[in-house]
């Protein structure tokens, strides 16, 4: 048995942030109660009126004041990330720097998508303006992940800010600190009300915010939680938005180019330690090419490496348990028939997992079935792309996907069931700020980024304002036959024909 440096633990009524690396104490932090989150909560719901009455121009301003103190001191931040991650400052600055781009385009289009639109009434009701709108919830709470700490809940958290709403933050025990940086720099531009507020702890603290009366809940996070999750908030009918992880695809056509797909496939799921919700964790290959790609997959892969120093690729496991799990597909996969061409059991260390290439692997192992969320692929031959996609469709989750082919991309892209899919590079769906983002399946459902993201946390408000009186009274009881006649009539001419 390898050591397992230890998870975050309770030192009475708080506890110890530790670097996954060295195992050193890099903060401490407090257990919120259910009574502590409730009072969180409760000033949250007056600061919310206070923000939404800014206006979109005044949370704009805001929003951009505060996206340049997060560039300024970029570095900084991604020290923080570093310390409680182990992650690499260059990855620590790639997620922040998108996150930044996320926070700019929320605050520039909100108005645009959540502002008063006009709608067609219709020739029945010709005589009403028609209007909807999107307003604020109130006050939204926000479950973040310890893999990607800032971009991921900032997805939730800009959004939620642009479309009016206060939010209140629990980031995962492993990164309170990361969470605290940016709470801490947002109180910088807005120093008047609590409106992006932190709540530290484990689940408790979360089942405490899920509990607490907020008006939606966004969740990013294992499926198996976000269940828990959803079952909780239904005793008081709160929303909630799920983002649970993903056993993604990516394809190989004959006519794809294997350099980039190769690259593609050894990035997307070495990099952040395979520790990506929509990392490449499995490759369907077109035989016709299979061996080519395969060869140049080894080849680089053999060039990556896991460690703490300057020239590693990325860093070590942040979840201590995660290291199980990954040495167990490991070792079901090489049982079941597959081989190791890069890696292997004797990968898995006491911090850090090195590159692991499987091949042959049965599609019913848990290598293929389950997330693995650790630095492995397995790669597969099918016969065309109708199996691969069969295949890679073939799964309970269904968040990200990538296909590579200069002919089929998009035909490939609209045939597979996931919430996203990048054609001919890895993962850019993530980093377009237009673009929705979330799965369908045990991945999850709701979406963040995008028009989308901002809708997801407000509420449509409908208004039907009557212009001027119609010739025809339907909504009233002194109504004539001959009105009625005369509506069928008209009815039968607009709708009537087949």
């Amino acid at each position: 048995m390898t050591a397992v440096q230890p998870k975050p633990t309770p030192v009475g009524e708080t506890f110890e942030s530790l670097s996954p690396a060295t195992d050193e104490v890099v903060g401490t932090y407090p257990v919120h109660t259910a009574e502590q989150v409730s009072s969180v909560v409760e000033r949250a719901r007056a600061a919310a009126r206070w923000w939404d009455g800014l206006g979109f121009a005044g949370r704009a301003e805001r929003l951009q004041r505060w996206k340049g103190v997060l560039t300024r001191r970029l570095p900084q931040l991604c020290q923080v990330v570093r310390d409680e991650t182990g992650k690499p400052i260059a990855d620590a600055q790639l997620e922040s720097v998108l996150a930044i781009e996320h926070i700019a385009w929320a605050a520039k289009n909100a108005r645009k998508v959540l502002g008063k639109h006009r709608r067609s009434s219709g020739l029945l009701m010709a005589n009403q303006a028609a209007t909807v709108e999107y307003l604020p919830l109130g006050v939204v709470g926000v479950i973040g992940p310890w893999n990607y700490p800032v971009f991921t809940p900032l997805g939730s958290i800009a959004y939620a800010l642009a479309a009016g709403n206060a939010v209140v933050f629990k980031p995962s025990e492993y990164t309170p600190g990361v969470g605290k940086w940016l709470v801490d720099a947002f109180a910088e531009v807005v120093p008047e009300q609590p409106v992006l507020q932190l709540i530290t702890g484990f689940g408790e603290t979360g089942a405490a915010l899920v509990g607490s009366g907020v008006d939606k809940i966004a969740f990013t996070g294992s499926a198996a939680t976000g269940k828990k999750i959803m079952a909780a908030a239904a005793n008081t009918l709160t929303p909630v938005v799920i983002e649970a992880g993903g056993k993604d695809a990516l394809l190989v056509d004959t006519d794809a180019d294997l350099e980039a797909a190769a690259d593609a496939t050894v990035w997307g799921a070495f990099s952040n330690s395979g520790q990506t919700c929509i990392g490449v964790e499995r490759v369907y290959v077109h035989e016709r090419v299979h061996d080519e790609f395969v060869a140049r997959v080894v080849e680089k892969a053999k060039n990556v490496r896991a460690g703490s120093d300057e020239d590693a690729q990325y860093g070590p496991i942040t979840m201590p348990s995660q290291l199980s799990v990954i040495r167990s597909h490991i070792e079901d996969a090489l049982k079941r028939g597959g081989k190791a061409l890069v890696g292997g059991v004797e990968s898995v260390g006491d911090r850090y997992v090195q590159p692991t290439v499987l091949v042959d692997v049965p599609e019913d192992s848990e290598a293929v079935r389950e997330e693995t969320f650790g630095p492995t692929v397995t790669i597969a031959k099918v016969r065309d792309m109708d199996e691969a996609v069969e295949k890679a469709n073939a799964t309970k989750y269904g968040l990200g996907s990538t296909v590579f082919s200069r002919a089929r991309g998009a035909e490939l892209a609209s045939r597979l069931r996931a919430g996203m899919t990048a054609v001919n590079a890895p993962l850019s769906f993530a980093g377009i700020a237009s673009l929705p983002f979330g799965g369908v399946g045990d991945s999850g459902f709701g979406r963040i980024h995008g028009p989308e993201g901002l809708r997801e946390f407000a509420r449509p408000k409908a208004v039907a304002r009557q212009r001027f009186t119609a010739p025809l009274t339907l909504t009233s009881f002194s109504r004539k036959e001959s009105t009625d006649a005369l509506v069928a009539k008209l009815v039968t001419v607009l709708h009537g024909k087949r």
